[in-house]
């Protein structure tokens, strides 16, 4: 017989576990619950016929019960949760927690959607579910801030495990050991490097996905008995000094006031389909074109920005001023600059391949450096700058002092329902199509029935 020590409430993962059992989510989050299931289905449904969905349906194992959105044929749970955190995930359009950043949404929402439609669970379950794994993934990002990011592994992808194991956990009923056992097993599941930021390929698309993946197994296995370990989060070897090497884990900013004091209230919904940490920039942009300058006027343009977003967003500076594709113009601050600066809008059309090739936008994305600011607030606050110096010798300086979407600007409940309808017509789907889900969606925020107003 397999012999395991009592669960110690002195553990993270038991106090997380203890946590998980007995939320309850105040209105705020409840609200934000709702917001998260609204942008998310948006989300998966405009990439329903996009390339690197197809290719995530054709790995599917099988058919099932549970929806891949936007699609008519049923997935098993694990494919689900693959498929609908990759196409929602895909643009780069769903929402972050800005203190981390980590995109919660994108891994709990499939996770939940998925395990409900397989055990028949109703939207009470799925709404909770969805609350206490984006509280927990927005407060595990903060143990030690830029430090996962620093060793090369994305925090949505790594951190996403454990909070979708979480939400799993939850909604199932675990008990407080299986449910500290199913973060244990978590941590060995957790994966998802960043080196697709050298060539804007692919695999960042598939970390929500595959998180969702692997906090379902870790909760199925720790149901079935399986044992992980108690000290996953704080042991010599375990998450974060596997995944955070350079900073020493805080558990404060984890502990502290859970249960009490929601964050994940805080998230943030984008108003732009790219990177989170490049919005402020791109409205600093469009408000300098709101100026009436034109691109041809600008000699320079110089932004003040964060160290920590440099090795991601702003190097190497030739490669970002020039992007091989549309995906990698996300995460390339001088692409996304220019292209709102042109086009007064940075949605899903302004991040397609051909968009790369304008030589307005290239033109102007070579004029955009950076220097750091050692006064700049991020991870804290997402704030934006730019300096312009125009032919004429002028100088224009514009701030932006936080992302709009986010707690301190948030988009109105009218401009988030515009978002999924956009979202649902970039993916062919007709008025029709987004009524039956934004109704899918109301019922099971309702507490009824888990369907996705499935389409071919």
């Amino acid at each position: 017989m397999n012999q395991h020590r009592a669960l110690s409430e002195d553990t993270v993962a038991g106090r997380l576990a203890a946590f998980a059992v007995s939320a309850a989510p105040p209105p705020a989050a409840e609200a934000v619950s709702r917001r998260l299931l609204l942008d998310i289905s948006g989300l998966a449904f405009a990439a329903r016929h996009e390339t690197y969905t197809s290719a995530a349906r054709a790995s599917a194992a099988g058919t099932g019960p549970c929806t891949a959105i936007g699609h008519a044929q049923g997935l098993n749970l694990y494919d689900a949760a693959l498929v609908n955190g990759t196409a929602a995930h895909g643009e780069d359009y769903d929402d972050t927690f800005e203190g981390g950043p980590v995109h919660a949404g994108v891994v709990v929402v499939p996770a939940a959607l998925a395990i409900a439609q397989h055990r028949g669970l109703d939207g009470t379950a799925v709404m909770r579910a969805i609350a206490i794994g984006a509280e927990l993934m927005s407060r595990l990002s903060l143990v030690a801030p830029q430090a996962i990011h620093k060793a090369g592994f994305h925090p949505t992808a790594v951190i996403g495990a454990m909070a979708a194991a979480a939400s799993v956990g939850a909604a199932i009923g675990l008990d407080r050991a299986r449910l500290a056992n199913a973060l244990g097993i978590a941590g060995s599941l957790a994966s998802g490097i960043i080196e697709y930021l050298a060539d804007g390929s692919w695999t960042k698309r598939l970390h929500p996905g595959a998180a969702a993946q692997a906090g379902l197994r870790a909760a199925l296995l720790a149901e079935g008995g399986f044992i992980g370990p108690a000290s996953v989060f704080e042991g010599g070897h375990g998450f974060f000094r596997a995944f955070a090497p350079s900073k020493p884990a805080n558990f404060g900013p984890l502990l502290d006031g859970l249960g009490e004091d929601w964050i994940m209230p805080t998230i943030a919904f984008k108003p732009y389909a790219c990177g989170t940490m490049t919005q402020p920039f791109i409205d600093c942009a469009i408000a300098l074109a709101g100026q009436g300058v034109r691109a041809e006027e600008i000699v320079r343009l110089v932004c003040k920005v964060g160290e920590g977003t440099v090795h991601r967003l702003w190097e190497p500076l030739a490669a970002k001023q020039a992007v091989p594709n549309g995906y990698a113009g996300k995460f390339s601050t001088p692409f996304c600059m220019a292209v709102g600066f042109l086009d007064g809008a940075a949605g899903l059309v302004q991040f397609t391949d051909a968009q790369t090739l304008r030589p307005d936008v290239r033109a102007l994305a070579a004029k955009i450096s950076y220097e750091i600011d050692p006064a700049d607030e991020y991870p804290n606050n997402f704030t934006g700058h730019l300096r312009a110096t125009l032919t004429d010798g002028s100088v224009r300086e514009i701030r932006q002092p936080h992302m709009r979407g986010g707690a301190r600007e948030p988009l109105s409940d009218a401009e988030l329902i515009a978002k999924f309808n956009a979202n649902v017509a970039f993916g062919g789907g007709d008025a029709a199509a987004a009524e039956a889900l934004f109704a899918a969606i109301n019922a099971i925020a309702a507490g009824g029935p888990v369907r996705m107003g499935e389409s071919a």
